[in-house]
């Protein structure tokens, strides 16, 4: 019986130690700078808090890399996100952005954090990842805004950057889940994928080459 739970268990324990791959290998500034759109600059009813170029994240730091309340998509992904504004906008209703592209130094930041407090789970738990689809300017962190109330966040059962399960999207009720399935119908209906672990994370998938950058964020 010894024997063979060892055969069971081996396998498990190898895939728990498996190394994290190294982050990208980022495309010059010139390249993102040219793919990269200001979503600000498309539309101007965007709520942007840019939580990583401040404390107010999971870190309490200002990551490096963020210096400026703006965030940045690939044009394709950025344009259906407009799309997105504009569909929630006849209902009253509007898009508050946390964050979308992430220089990779930023992840690099975010890694180093989890590796000095002792939270290196967050790799495995699905929270922190070496390659992130915000390097290639594909992925989106937002929430839903009430625009009759002044632009005020509806709540979404948990705060942005909840690293654990209550804010996987499927743990909700009521209200709370009216409001995810709603942010989720909208999205999915202008091309973007939900990430189960993260109510507030969607990303886009575009043909053709995929970089990652590293252009700061000012």
């Amino acid at each position: 019986m010894r024997s063979l739970l060892l055969v069971v268990l081996f396998p498990v324990i190898l895939s728990a130690q498996a190394p994290l791959e190294p982050p990208y290998s980022p495309a010059p500034d010139s390249v993102a700078t040219r793919m990269l759109v200001d979503m600000r600059s498309l539309d101007s009813t965007l709520v942007i808090e840019t939580r990583y170029a401040t404390s107010n994240n999971f870190t309490g730091a200002v990551l490096p890399g963020y210096h400026a309340n703006r965030v940045y998509l690939r044009r394709e992904a950025a344009e259906a996100l407009v799309r997105v504004q504009q569909r929630l906008r006849s209902g009253g209703m509007g898009l508050k952005l946390f964050d979308g592209y992430r220089p990779v130094r930023a992840t690099v930041g975010m890694m180093d954090w989890a590796r000095r407090t002792g939270q290196e789970h967050l790799f495995a738990d699905g929270y922190i990842s070496s390659r992130s689809r915000h390097n290639l300017g594909l992925a989106i962190d937002l929430t839903l805004v009430d625009r009759s109330m002044g632009g005020r966040e509806v709540d979404m059962g948990t705060a942005y950057d909840t690293l654990n399960e209550t804010a996987h999207w499927a743990n909700a009720t009521g209200r709370v889940l009216r409001y995810r399935q709603l942010l989720r119908r909208v999205m999915e209906a202008e091309g973007f994928a939900q990430y189960e672990n993260e109510w507030w994370h969607y990303s886009f998938e575009v043909a053709g080459e995929t970089p990652a950058f590293d252009l700061e964020v000012r």
